[in-house]
């Protein structure tokens, strides 16, 4: 039902077939969209489907061989399906271009698949013929070549309203075999997101429906990821109820009801915490720089600015803007680094082993038993120390698993109450979510559902799979008190707005005098953007609220060099116009964005970002349209 509404206009298909044993007739039919008559169109009926007989039955006759075209072999035994015209969307290599569409429908497919194109189509290819296994192996496979070190790793979220899901999380390189950031974010995109599905949903292997990058820069706000990340959701234990609500018929799409509101609001919050977000602060961090003294600069800088009332408040709505005439605060000194005795020691080398040696949960013993507290409404983290690698739950050879188990269940008899019946499973009393091997270390998190009840004992199991032998620990977990609620924060408490965004001045490479500061490569490596000669500013956007962060100003842009050359520059010269430069970028970087915040624009193109667009903006003459603009000329000549 999904291909048959590519198949040209009267939606002709084949399928033939003949037992794999070799009894039986070969038989077949041709299915097709029914035709319709005058009446049946003036009764303006649905469309339906309908299938070839003859006399009443299947068209059938014997054969031990026959000659359909198949490579290199006849046919004897199994299915043929024709898909006649079918729309490829122009003239498609099969065995390439659309078998890296099918790698990426199929995240693991039950068996593997071999695409064939003919000779005659592409007589100068010598590789016609290809395997495919589904986007989970390709990644594998090439995990070395595109992937981040430790860059695959999973957790598995359950909810009451949606069940248990498995999430596996794979970051890409901001650079890989020696190609630019931009060069590696093509080949990432054409190789792995040719359909530009960066969240997929599959059930039993195959992808039923899929968010955009918009989810990662939008939900997560994790914007020096939007074009290296790859998340894949296993839905195959997903509740059923939730799922028929969730999953189109043609399996290309998500229902955008109540379900898929529901689904995505999770998915943002299970997702912005731990390891992901740990792996974005690491490439922001990347791409700062000391600038202990820049928040006073632009201060002034802003102070000296002509701005009216209204501009200011503009202004003051988003960034912390000194009211004119009022006294900035001193530069604030930067802190001393602390020597190496006062660093904290650093661990020791983790050394990973394929398969487990020891599991050991980190738990306190109580009268001879494990015993942890997990409050009512609340959470509990255990950790669980081994010497596993980090892929052991997500790779495709060998892969192992963590099994969590009810083994009793001793209910508060105090209380009394209107307690579940039959408690049969760790479902009916504790909400489990696994994360995969970090360095020793594999973390679960229990929720208690709402049928349990304070001083509620329940007796678990958490056994390790491995090839010989199975690791497990048995703990208890006691239902505690709920956790107080949350102070009120006082208004005076509330977190002040965030100072102006920082100043960092780009160069195409260091100098032996500024051995430290930001270069191309550097800003490359953190952000996957591409910095270069045509490159005037790129403004860095995140956090929760989508605020400007950083406005990198590239020192070597060619509209500088330009205006530069155009002069016969001395050096208080040459220090003036650099000075120019730097602040009319970033005034107008500045404005720009707080005007498109302000008026609240949408940027219809799901792959540009305000941050982009900004950065395009003033690539595309707009920096050399500045820094020429003179107004004193103008008005002479008026």
């Amino acid at each position: 039902t999904g291909g048959i509404v590519f198949c040209g206009k009267k939606r002709y298909q084949l399928i033939a077939s003949k037992r794999y044993d070799g009894t039986g007739k070969f038989g077949f039919t041709l299915v097709r969209s029914h035709p319709f008559t005058q009446v049946e169109e003036k009764a303006k009926k649905s469309t339906w489907y309908e299938y070839l007989r003859i006399n009443g039955k299947i068209p059938a006759f014997k054969i031990t061989t026959l000659d359909l075209g198949l490579y290199k072999r006849k046919f004897k035994t199994g299915t043929i399906i024709k898909l006649y015209s079918y729309d490829t969307k122009g003239n498609r290599h099969i065995a390439r271009d659309m078998n890296r569409s099918l790698n990426e429908f199929l995240y693991e497919p039950a068996l593997p698949i071999y695409t064939i194109e003919q000779q005659k189509r592409y007589p100068n290819d010598k590789n016609l013929e290809r395997e495919l296994y589904g986007l989970k192996r390709r990644l594998e496979a090439r995990k070395k070549e595109y992937l981040e070190k430790d860059g695959i790793f999973s957790q598995n979220i359950t909810d009451p309203r949606i069940g248990e899901v498995k999430v596996t999380i794979y970051v890409f390189k901001t650079k890989s075999k020696g190609k630019t950031a931009k060069e590696t974010v093509s080949t990432i995109q054409n190789e792995f997101f040719k359909n530009n599905m960066a969240v997929l949903f599959s059930l039993n292997g195959q992808v039923h429906g899929h968010y955009t990058s918009e989810f990662i820069t939008r939900s997560l706000k994790f914007h020096l990821l939007k074009n290296h990340l790859l998340i894949h959701v296993d839905c195959t234990k997903m509740a059923y109820d939730f799922r028929k609500e969730l999953f189109m018929a043609s399996r290309d799409r998500l229902k955008d009801g109540e379900e898929g509101k529901y689904l995505r609001g999770i998915f943002r919050d299970k997702l912005k915490s731990g390891k992901l977000k740990q792996i974005h602060k690491r490439r922001r961090d990347s791409i700062s720089i000391d600038t202990t003294e820049s928040d006073y600069l632009l201060r002034s800088f802003v102070d000296k600015l002509p701005l009216d009332e209204n501009l200011h408040k503009l202004l003051d709505q988003l960034f912390q803007v000194n009211k004119k005439g009022d006294k900035l605060p001193a530069p604030t000194k930067p802190k001393p680094k602390k020597s190496s005795t006062q660093q904290k020691k650093e661990k020791p080398p983790f050394n990973p082993q394929r398969y487990p040696t020891f599991f050991n949960a980190q738990l306190k013993e109580k009268q001879g038993k494990l015993l942890t507290a997990v409050p009512l409404y609340g959470e509990k983290t255990i950790t669980f120390l081994n010497d596993v690698e980090n892929e052991y739950f997500d790779r495709v050879e060998d892969p192992g698993e963590l099994k969590i188990a009810l083994l009793g269940y001793t209910p508060n008899e105090t209380t009394g109450g209107d307690k579940k019946g039959n408690i049969e499973e760790i479902k009916d009393v504790l909400a489990v979510e696994r994360r995969s091997p970090d360095d020793g270390a594999i973390r679960i998190v229990l929720k208690p559902i709402d049928e349990v009840q304070v001083g509620d004992e329940i007796q678990v199991n958490a056994d390790l799979t491995a090839p010989d032998q199975n690791f497990s620990v048995v703990f208890w977990a006691k239902i505690t008190e709920p956790p107080p609620p949350p102070k009120k924060v006082k208004k005076e408490d509330e977190p002040a707005k965030p100072g102006l965004p920082l100043l960092v001045l780009v160069y195409e490479s260091v100098t032996e005098d500024d051995p430290d500061r930001m270069i191309w490569e550097k800003f490359e490596d953190g952000t996957g953007e591409s910095m270069n000669y045509e490159t005037v500013v790129y403004p860095l956007i995140g956090g929760d609220k989508d605020l400007l962060e950083i406005i990198y100003v590239n020192m070597d842009s060619k509209v500088l060099k330009d205006y530069k050359a155009k002069k016969n520059l001395g050096m208080d010269e040459d220090n003036l116009i650099n000075n120019k430069y730097i602040a009319t970028i970033y005034a107008h970087t500045l404005f720009l964005y707080v005007v498109n915040k302000e008026k609240k624009y949408e940027i219809n193109n799901g792959d540009l970002t305000l941050a982009k667009y900004i950065s395009e903006l003033f690539t595309n003459h707009y920096g050399a349209f500045l820094l020429n603009f003179e107004t004193n000329h103008l008005v002479d000549m008026l």
